[in-house]
């Protein structure tokens, strides 16, 4: 038997998700009007958009621009999609905004964990190897250990994976997948550049 859901409790998760009103409508119905469940399918549907738009083509975008009260802090970061019609959207532009914001915030220093250099999850690996040796641990669940603080490292230094400075509940990558449901497009963070007064 489905709920009857109000416009209402419609509202409040299209505010919630920012997806379309027959899209939160059908969720809470889906959902008996359960709110979290409803948002969490919201978020299931959303990541199955944007794997079937992964690979398309991302000739358009913006490049936004960020600097922190101060004027000690600057960051530029290029967001693309496949339309101009979407990078003139207040959705893509907003995450443009808070991605900018998260760059200046949580100093990442590389997109994701696929451009980390071999060298440097080397030289983290041997670290935190070092660390887990010297805690006293015995060698057979020392791998496992450095495995999990790898992540850590990853969550730290990597952008996509660092949980957002709004809502540690979300990663950038989740904002990004909510972004290509509600927009429809392929959507991608391409590049950066955080700039700090006095930083080498």
């Amino acid at each position: 038997m489905s709920k009857e859901v109000s416009a209402q409790e419609v509202k409040a998760l299209r505010e919630r998700t920012g997806a379309g009103i027959m899209a939160c409508k059908n969720a809470l119905v889906e959902c008996a009007g359960n709110m979290e469940a409803a948002i969490e399918l919201l978020r299931k549907q959303g990541e199955e958009i944007a794997t079937k738009r992964q690979g398309r083509k991302t000739a358009n975008g913006i490049v936004y621009s960020y600097v922190h009260a101060g004027d000690q802090i600057g960051v530029l970061v290029e967001v693309n999609c496949e339309s101009d019609f979407v990078a003139r959207n207040e959705d893509f532009r907003q995450f443009g905004k808070d991605v900018a914001m998260q760059i200046a915030a949580m100093r990442p220093l590389w997109l994701s964990r696929e451009e980390v250099p071999e060298e440097a999850i080397a030289k983290e690996r041997e670290i935190l190897t070092e660390q887990a040796l010297g805690e006293g641990k015995p060698e057979h669940i020392v791998e496992k250990m450095v495995e999990g603080r790898l992540k850590k490292f990853y969550e730290q230094y990597c952008l996509l994976e660092q949980p957002f400075i709004r809502d540690d509940s979300q990663t950038i990558q989740d904002l990004l997948t909510d972004l290509i449901a509600r927009t429809g497009e392929n959507c991608i963070v391409s590049r950066f550049c955080r700039y700090q007064v006095g930083e080498e």
